[in-house]
This record gives C-alpha cells, structure tokens and sequence, in this order.
C-alpha cells in the first residue's frame, strides 16, 4: 500500500528540488529523472555524499525503493559528510555493501583506542547518512597500501563474501613503483610464505607451515633506475607483493620494512587500483578502478 502523505509539494528553492512521487521507483532512476540530462555518476555522487532526503530522511542507497507519494528533496551540489574526506573516497554504496577508495596511513580495522581506521571512519558516514548498520571488513589492506576495498553492512553479507572468497573476487589488481631495472616485459613469481614476526619465503609448505603464494607482473614503464609495475594477485598472502618483489630483488619503493630505503618515511608505492567482485545479492559482477596516484609518477622519475 502506498504511504499517504499531504500532497502539497513544498515549493523549490535555490538549493534543493523537490518533487513527489507518483509512481513506484528506485531512488537513483528517480534523481536521473528529476535532474535531467545528469550523467549516473554524478547522481550517485549526490546520493553518497548525502544530498537525498525521502520524507525528511536521508537516503543514499541507489536502489532505495520509493512509494507512491512519498517526497524526494535533492540537493545539486551536496557536500560530502565529514567522514568522506582526505583519508578516503567512496566509490560505490548500496544497502548492502560499500566500496571505498582508502589512501595510505588508514588502517582496515582498529588497532588500539583512537587509530585512524576505514571501519571508524565507515561507521561515522553511516550515522550521519541514518543508515542503522556499521561496516564488517571483507578484505584488507596493509596500512601503507592505498585503493579498492570493500566492506559489508552486516556480518551475514560478510560471511557471505568471505566464506567462499575465491569465487566471489573476479579480480584483484595492483599499480607499484619498484626499485631497478626490469630485465623481461612481464613475469611470474612463485613461493612458499610464512608469517612470523615477518611474512618469509620458506622452501616447501612443511617448513613452519608455509602457504602458497602467486603474483604476476607487468612491466608499465621503465625508468633509470625504478619501474612502474602492473601486479595481479594469483593468491591473497599477507604482504605478498611487497615480500615477491623484494625476494626477486625490486622492493617497492617506500617500503623500509622489506625493502632498503633511503627514505622510509616516505609514502610506500603500492595501490589497489582494480577490484572485480559478484555482488553478494543480486550476483552481478561488480568492476571498480582508480587512478594510479599522482606521487608514483614523482617516485618513478626521481633524481638520484
């Protein structure tokens, strides 16, 4: 049954436009609509960033479904919350999971009282959007790695996602600036890992327990003395790329834990860029990427 509202519609402003609804929709066709000729992209944007209210309460799912008679406000040039801000972007978000683009420095989960974290700051945008969930971590990323991740709204869609976590990645690929000169376009590194204090390369799976790990690269660009890399992850070990590359002798640059810096205080060259997923509900096959940062242009054709 449809909700029964007054059917005054409140009267535009410069900031908002406001529309009632009259026939059945999901909310981002409905925003598409209203705001004629916006691209999806930009509709969705204003969705995440709290620029949608349905009947004084803020929605930011893209598939939220609206009732006859309902009132939709929009506002065009919504700003983002303030947990959507340097330490993190969003790039996708329905009632069921969320996929964020997480910059260096950012832990995946809490460590100790206060730590910057994605869960945290997931949490806090979640509670300014009303949305009654919090965020359960479906894979991690190092501290100093930055990119694609995605989190659950509940623990159900989390065990979901984790329970089979080979069938449900398509893809998992990663953009790093590494030291030396690359002597073939593309390879393949090959190992048994084991974590101690420090993910080690260990000769066969009965020494210490150690688990099979597979990473393929591609060589993007060449330069003096660094190289811009394409790195593709065969399995999903702790550390993996950093401990491959550094056992073939091309650390990532900026990582003083594996590699050899001159300069460990800088930011580490290792970003998720491409994350390839099905959907945990509707199975659709969900593909995110981001750009290579900035910086590893910079790291890359460095002056020694």
């Amino acid at each position: 049954m449809p909700r029964r509202h007054d059917h005054r519609v409140p009267r535009n402003d410069d900031k908002a436009v406001v529309r009632e609804v009259k026939q059945p929709a999901k909310l981002l066709d409905f925003v598409m609509q209203t705001l004629d000729g916006i691209s999806r992209n930009k509709a969705k944007s204003i969705l995440v960033h709290g620029g949608v209210t349905v009947d004084d309460r803020v929605q930011s799912h893209v598939d939220y479904p609206l009732d006859e008679g309902s009132i939709v406000k929009i506002r065009r040039h919504a700003r983002p919350s303030s947990a959507n801000n340097k330490n993190f972007r969003i790039v996708y978000e329905d009632r069921w999971i969320v996929v964020v683009d997480k910059q260096q420095g950012v832990l995946s989960m809490p460590v100790g009282a206060g730590s910057l974290n994605m869960k945290t700051l997931l949490d806090r945008h979640f509670t300014e959007t009303h949305q009654r969930c919090t965020a359960h971590v479906v894979h991690r990323l190092d501290v100093r790695t930055s990119g694609l991740m995605v989190y659950a709204k509940s623990v159900d869609i989390q065990q979901q996602m984790t329970a089979d976590w080979h069938a449900t990645i398509i893809d998992r690929r990663y953009v790093a600036v590494v030291e030396g000169v690359m002597e073939q376009p593309a390879g393949k590194v090959e190992s048994w890992l084991h974590d101690t204090d420090r993910m080690v390369v260990v000769s066969s799976p009965v020494d210490d327990g150690g688990k099979w790990a597979a990473t393929e690269w591609e060589l993007v660009e060449q330069a003096e003395d660094r190289a811009l890399l394409f790195l593709h992850l065969l399995t999903g070990r702790k550390n993996q790329i950093r401990v491959h590359m550094a056992d073939i002798g091309h650390p990532v640059v900026g990582d003083g834990k594996y590699g050899h810096q001159d300069d460990p205080g800088s930011r580490m060259c290792l970003h998720a860029f491409r994350l390839a997923f099905h959907h945990p509900v509707t199975g659709e096959a969900l593909e995110f990427e981001t750009p290579i940062p900035r910086f590893f242009g910079t790291a890359l054709h460095h002056k020694s």
